[in-house]
């Protein structure tokens, strides 16, 4: 489905002093240079203040996190949840249409808004205060049919109970949110059949509705003073310093085990790849000239096996090979010339062979 902007948009926007520190605490949740993962709940916040989400809007978020506003756009038209035209000023209607609401009535719900507010979904009513549309599942099918209006669930409807749902909030009330038959959560609509003991003395109403009954307005725009801004990700996280003195002087927070770790992680395979890209490296002149050798007749060992392999795989000139031919004997004559040796030996031991014949022979051959 395509999503554009709506063509009205207002001048510009700005947050309230209190979203807008309730904004800045949200980016301090990421890492830096990762804020732009804070894009969704500011976009959502802005639309909470203004009911609607303006142009103006998606480029000052994007402003605060440093991002293109092409990219605001993009996640603002991709999201069904974003409204991109102006809402209803008093609520904005959202009626579930999926299978179980359908099958209990989702339609006659619909044909009620038609009748109330406008004939179609995302128009305003004539005096302003309401606008509707159909959704998707909103999770709440053991409760079917159900609407969403502000940040409340209103379940188990009929017609005849949105109706007058409608008719108090233009009243100025804020109806009771949760069941409308009369069901604490989701039991069975007759009674509990289990666990019946948790139905004496539990309280009137379920821990949601208690929740927006106690805020009284559900529907209203949100403007930051409605709940204390609280970052306890930043006050009580890992990352902590309870000397509050020490980071009034600005001395820096301590810093995470895990980043620590990261960071020792990261320096030692730096210096690993900076010792590996220096053994590869080739020589400078100041190497080549001897200023920045080893000692005279030390060799690394990486240096050591370079030479023996390039000795081995470098091609040989014909006279090296016929050297190397004549070097090499047969094991068949050493043999034999050991076992000749060895008789030699043994003769001059027992004095069968002249010690001085060799001699003798010589001075034959000189005479002759």
């Amino acid at each position: 489905m395509l999503r554009r902007l709506h063509h009205d948009q207002p001048e510009g926007f700005a947050f309230t002093p209190e979203n807008q520190k309730w904004a800045e605490g949200q980016i301090t949740k990421y890492p830096e240079g990762r804020q732009a993962s804070a894009i969704i709940p500011l976009l959502w916040r802005a639309q909470e203040q203004e009911g609607w989400l303006s142009r103006p809007a998606i480029e000052y978020v994007c402003d605060m996190l440093g991002l293109a506003h092409i990219r605001g756009l993009e996640v603002a038209t991709f999201y069904f949840m974003f409204q991109l035209q102006p809402v209803g000023s008093v609520a904005h209607i959202q009626v579930c249409g999926t299978t179980s609401c359908m099958i209990c009535g989702a339609e006659d719900l619909i044909a009620v808004c038609k009748k109330k507010i406008a004939p179609k979904a995302h128009q305003l009513s004539a005096d302003g205060k309401f606008s509707w549309e159909e959704v998707e599942c909103l999770g709440a099918c053991a409760n079917a049919p159900m609407a969403q209006i502000g940040k409340d669930y209103y379940e188990d409807l009929t017609e005849e109970r949105l109706a007058e749902i409608i008719d108090e909030f233009a009243a100025g009330k804020v109806p009771t949110p949760g069941p409308q038959n009369g069901r604490f959560t989701s039991e069975p609509a007759g009674g509990l059949t289990s666990l019946t003991e948790y139905a004496e003395n539990r309280q009137e109403h379920n821990a949601s509705v208690a929740l927006a009954v106690k805020l009284g307005d559900t529907v209203k725009k949100i403007d930051g003073t409605e709940v204390p801004i609280l970052t306890p990700w930043v006050d009580k996280g890992a990352g902590h310093s309870p000397g509050a003195a020490a980071n009034a002087t600005g001395a820096p927070r301590p810093k995470p085990a895990h980043a620590a770790k990261a960071e020792a992680e990261k320096a030692k395979t730096g210096a690993a790849k900076t010792t590996a890209a220096a053994s590869t490296a080739e020589p400078t002149a100041d190497e080549e000239s001897g200023g920045a050798r080893a000692p005279e007749g030390v060799k690394d060992t990486d240096t050591a096996e370079h030479e023996k392999v390039a000795d081995q795989t470098a091609p040989k000139s014909p006279e090296a090979r016929a050297h190397e031919h004549e070097g090499k004997t047969d094991p068949e004559k050493d043999e034999t010339a050991k076992g000749a040796a060895g008789d030699n030996g043994t003769a001059e031991a027992k004095g069968d062979v002249p010690a001085d014949s060799g001699d003798a022979a010589d001075g034959d051959d000189d005479s002759g």
